[in-house]
């Protein structure tokens, strides 16, 4: 199978793509986010593997807005535990690095670490394994990347400082992509809709009911504006559920209190 990440082989993307789909799996690399659904729509890739949201940084709204107006359909999720590494060319110490890069969000979740290393520059790049990958090649010294244990092993990185998290409890949570529209199966137990309610007060109030009503468990809710009309928001909502005939029914009562309601997907929660 053909899986689009984000980044290269190393990233924590690949861990994903690695521990979903088995490690034989065909990487197509991208360092954008925004080139991913591209790769499906021209079926140089079959699934696409992209982060939604971080235990410590919250959701990665773009990603929201990729999924939507490239309608892609979620066919399953993945929780990665995320455990970032200072590594560098072996036989250099922390003392040796003068410069460290790395993907924006690593150099935020590792800030307090480099508190007690002011000697260190933190310089933004595009993607951890990317800067292990350059370390390697131009053989840089006196230069560290924060980057996976994969990475590390992939390009024969030294490790000068494992579990360099500022908050050592840090997850990722992935959604699965494709580009087929959302097949219902009775077998899941998790769902992704979009809606946009009405104008008027308490409108927003009447679904969340509803989704008590039929004992959906709303597990994560994000507002988004409606590009072509200010000052209005659509939500897209993750819930789970025991029972597919009370979702299936509370979606069907849902639909007559919106003014817009689709199905982004219907999966199984947490790992595959």
């Amino acid at each position: 199978m053909k899986v689009a990440i984000q980044g290269i082989k190393g990233s924590f993307h690949h861990i994903v793509a690695a521990q979903y789909f088995g490690k034989n799996v065909d990487l197509v690399e991208s360092l954008s986010f925004s080139e991913m659904p591209g790769l499906l729509h021209s079926k140089k890739a079959e699934v696409v593997i992209m982060a939604i949201e971080n235990s410590i940084a919250g959701a990665i709204l773009p990603n929201y807005a990729l999924i939507d107006e490239h309608q892609l359909s979620i066919s399953g999720e993945y929780h990665l535990p995320i455990h970032h590494n200072l590594m560098g060319l072996k036989g250099q110490k922390i003392a040796d690095i003068k410069e460290v890069y790395s993907h924006p969000m690593a150099l935020l979740q590792c800030h307090k670490f480099f508190k007690d290393y002011p000697h260190i520059k933190l310089i933004e790049d595009k993607d951890t394994a990317v800067v292990a990958k350059r370390i390697q090649e131009n053989k840089l010294k006196g230069v560290g990347a924060i980057a996976s244990d994969l990475a590390a092993e992939t390009y024969d990185l030294e490790i000068l400082a494992p579990e360099i998290q500022t908050i050592k409890e840090n997850a990722t949570r992935f959604f699965i992509l494709t580009n087929s529209e959302t097949k219902s199966s009775v077998s899941a137990n998790k769902a992704s809709i979009k809606f946009i309610t009405s104008h008027k007060a308490g409108s927003l109030a009447e679904v969340l009911t509803i989704l008590a009503k039929y004992r959906l468990n709303l597990s994560k809710i994000q507002s988004m504006p409606v590009i072509d009309t200010p000052w209005k928001y659509a939500f897209f909502a993750d819930f789970t559920f025991d029972s597919y005939a009370d979702y299936y029914d509370a979606l069907n009562e849902i639909k007559d209190k919106v003014e817009m309601l689709k199905i982004l997907g219907e999966y199984t929660k947490g790992k595959r």
